[in-house]
């Protein structure tokens, strides 16, 4: 009930601040009115798997970019996920693909070890890993991520660091 307080009151504030709805959004285009959406054409990489060039993560820990083109990839679903086919640990150094860190074979909830099976919450990769694309952001940002070492550019240590300075 509060949430809902206080976004009709940032409506409110908004719509008493004169603020035009157009200066709102990034699309700059009135939020009322749908039909002059754009749906912009992006240029995802139709590399296909282990022939792109990976991007550096953006942050330490952050979920990697996906190189490759996902044709004939998706849907992912609880039953079939063609990216455990080569991303699970004993698939990603024969064909050399980056591996599953340990973190999606642990299940983060309970701490319970998953046994080398990835983590049912973990299944769906696209929630939390996004295509590359050749695409300029919309919002210009300066930031610069200090990684701690050149191996957490590529790589994951999530699970080492996961309770650091928790008491």
């Amino acid at each position: 009930m509060k949430k809902i307080i206080l976004v009709c009151l940032s409506i409110a504030c908004v719509w008493a601040a004169g603020i035009n709805d157009e200066s709102i959004g990034l699309r700059k285009v009135s939020l009322m009115d749908e039909n002059k959406v754009k749906i912009e054409d992006i240029n995802y990489s139709a590399q296909p798997p282990g022939m792109s060039t990976r991007f550096d993560r953006s942050f330490e820990n952050a979920p990697p970019m996906i190189p490759h083109d996902l044709d004939g990839l998706l849907p992912i679903t609880t039953e079939l996920n063609m990216c455990t086919t080569c991303h699970m640990p004993e698939f990603a150094k024969d064909v050399g693909s980056t591996s599953v860190p340990k973190s999606h074979l642990v299940d983060l909830r309970t701490g319970k070890d998953d046994k080398g099976m990835l983590d049912g919450s973990r299944y769906n990769c696209v929630q939390c890993h996004a295509p590359q694309a050749n695409t300029e952001p919309l919002v210009k940002n300066k930031f610069h991520p200090n990684f701690r070492d050149e191996k957490s550019k590529t790589s994951s240590n999530l699970i080492d660091i996961l309770n650091q300075g928790v008491k």
